[in-house]
């Protein structure tokens, strides 16, 4: 094959940050043949576990390779980015992971999936979706510990299963995030109501316009600014949920608000399980979504400054997330809020109604909904931006894959992929629209896609995974060599496995076993509540099945186009774009080895 004629030598400032380590890479595999590794062609038998093939300039404009043969260990500072800069701090990379989980999804969906599924139901779907992402970003950590990529998970594929397989994970990714922002820049126009005075004039258009201009000036700034922004948006929402917790125990005892509630909700009418096994499987497709941006971690690798160091801490921190934000607030939410509350259901998207503003209520908090307007509408903006990120670096990845124009790939002197936020910029302005249809409505249609959308995802990385750890031990390596090693493999990713699997199917079932007859309505197809139940309908059917058949239609499509190959494992390029850190400097001393409480404290904190 001949080797590709976009590689360079990248700058030391960009890569090694503070000097923690080096790059070990040669060309990452685009569209089928930009290969440079002498591994893939001449076959299995040129791999040396020990020795990485790159391509090295050997004149200025960098269009003469020659491929040169050394030790992992001895290479550096070889350009792998894409132009990409390496300006995030691990306290960035840790307040971002956390900025992810927490946001519209809790605020305002989890008061729905209270009453239809009861304090039990949904409890345990917060806890089932919950074990299923533990485990996905366990293996997201081990893998973009070793390939801090751009494009991150997405791109995988192209290593060690298919090139086909990447093409469409990157354009299904892209495509969730896409539909997340409109989705986000409605919610907007709803929180931004509650301060208005009936009866307003005030264009609510406004406010989304004035995001996305925000969205715009935060993202050309640079990978630094998008993650400062994000640093303080996580530390409101982190005391926000604090707030909120430390507010669900003092009502649940009693303390304050006059009554104490403790588990009373529990034994009610409809709890602790409230429509049975069924309304337990219809409310995981929105749990999905209000965990959606979890797995973010693995996208900001690529410009983190020191990913062995970064990553590990903070995928470790999913475990204590999602059982400090989600589980011990939907117990207090539950416990406090009888599910047969109309408020719950909060048809309208109303802050006023909206789950947590309830509990502040009762609280005697009587500027809580004020202040949970403040947090929601943060919340969005924070969200909002995440997803612009997101999407931008989607592009990228596919552009400097070969699977969109080139042009869309081109970055700037602060790493910023320019023509990218023009095309997210344009996606951003749908929100306008969406408002004039409905922005309630048209959010729970798009809560539905992208909740079946971020399933399809977790998936596709499980199944990486696997294939991952295949390809290693196929190559003559162990798991001690890897720099970070994922806890609980194989039997927990075989039980997110088993849970993925079952909530995919059960999505497929009610989109079809939930069909409303229009015989059980008394006005026939013009009653109001069969008019109602057919929409909800037509969401899940739409959410259920869109995500597969896009993915599927990309796969087969790109497979016949190009006539990819299903890689064999010991031809997997595992050395591209690999992170080495820089040997210790004698000098500096031996480091103190960890006290043993602190390893294992290490990897759940």
């Amino acid at each position: 094959m001949e080797p590709s004629k976009e590689h360079g030598v990248g700058h030391t400032d960009s890569y090694t940050g503070t000097g923690s380590g080096v790059y070990a890479t040669h060309d990452t595999p685009g569209t089928g043949d930009h290969y440079s590794s002498s591994a893939h062609s001449s076959g299995s038998s040129a791999f040396n576990p020990n020795h990485a093939h790159i391509s090295s300039p050997t004149s200025p404009d960098h269009h003469e390779m020659e491929k040169i043969d050394m030790p992992v260990e001895q290479m550096a500072n070889v350009d792998n980015s894409g132009g990409l800069k390496r300006d995030l701090r691990l306290r960035h990379m840790v307040m971002i992971a956390i900025s992810g989980t927490i946001g519209t999804g809790l605020f305002l969906t989890s008061g729905k999936t209270v009453a239809t599924a009861g304090p039990l139901g949904a409890l345990f779907a917060y806890m089932t979706i919950g074990i299923w992402l533990v485990f996905v970003c366990q293996a997201i950590g081990e893998i973009a510990t070793l390939l801090p990529l751009p494009g991150a998970f997405t791109v995988w594929g192209a290593r060690v299963f298919d090139e086909a397989f990447a093409f469409q994970m990157t354009w299904v990714y892209f495509t969730n995030w896409a539909l997340t922002i409109p989705a986000e820049l409605s919610a907007s126009s709803l929180v931004i109501s509650f301060w208005l005075p009936e009866g307003s004039s005030f264009p609510v258009w406004i406010v989304p316009v004035i995001i996305i201009v925000a969205l715009v000036i935060i993202n050309l700034l640079g990978v630094k600014m998008y993650g400062e922004a994000e640093y303080w948006f996580s530390i409101l929402k982190v005391v926000t949920i604090l707030v909120f917790i430390i507010c669900g125990i003092l009502v649940d005892a009693g303390a304050v608000g006059g009554t104490r509630y403790g588990v009373e909700n529990w034994h009610i009418e409809g709890a602790p399980f409230k429509g049975g096994f069924k309304a337990f499987l219809s409310v995981l497709v929105s749990v999905g979504f209000a965990y959606g941006g979890t797995e973010l971690s693995g996208v900001t690798a690529a410009e983190s400054r020191n990913p062995h160091k970064h990553v590990p801490k903070a995928v470790n921190t999913v475990l204590v997330r999602i059982a400090f934000f989600y589980i011990l607030s939907i117990f207090f939410l539950a416990s406090i809020v009888p599910n047969n509350d109309p408020r719950l259901l909060n048809p309208d998207g109303t802050v006023i109604n909206a789950p947590f503003t309830i509990v502040f209520v009762k609280a005697g908090m009587k500027g809580g909904a004020d202040y949970m307007n403040a947090v929601i509408f943060t919340s969005v903006v924070s969200a909002a931006n995440s997803d612009f990120y997101v999407a931008t670096r989607m592009l990228l990845s596919l552009a400097n894959n070969g699977w969109a124009p080139k042009w869309v790939g081109r970055t700037n002197k602060r790493g910023v992929p320019v023509a990218a936020v023009a095309i997210t910029t344009f996606f951003s302005c749908i929100a306008l629209v969406m408002i004039y249809a409905g922005a309630s409505v048209v959010f729970d249609w798009l809560v539905s896609i992208i909740g079946s959308l971020i399933f399809l995802i977790w998936v596709c990385i499980l199944f990486l995974h696997f294939r991952f750890r295949q390809c290693w031990k196929a190559q003559g390596h162990t798991p001690q060599e890897l720099p970070y090693r994922s806890w609980g493999y194989p039997y927990g990713h075989y039980l997110a496995m088993v849970i993925a699997v079952c909530c995919v199917i059960a999505s497929f079932y009610l989109s079809i076993a939930t069909k409303p007859s229009i015989g059980a309505f008394v006005q026939g197809a013009e009653d109001p509540d069969y008019k109602a139940a057919r929409n909800k309908w037509a969401q899940g059917l739409l959410g259920a099945w869109f995500p597969w058949f896009q993915a599927v239609s990309l796969y087969i499509g790109f497979k016949l186009i190009k006539k990819t190959k299903i890689i064999s494992p010991v031809d997997a390029d595992l050395d591209t774009g690999r992170w080495i850190p820089r040997v210790r400097d004698p000098a500096q001393g031996e480091e103190k080895p960890k006290a043993k409480w602190r390893q294992i404290l290490s990897n759940f904190i």
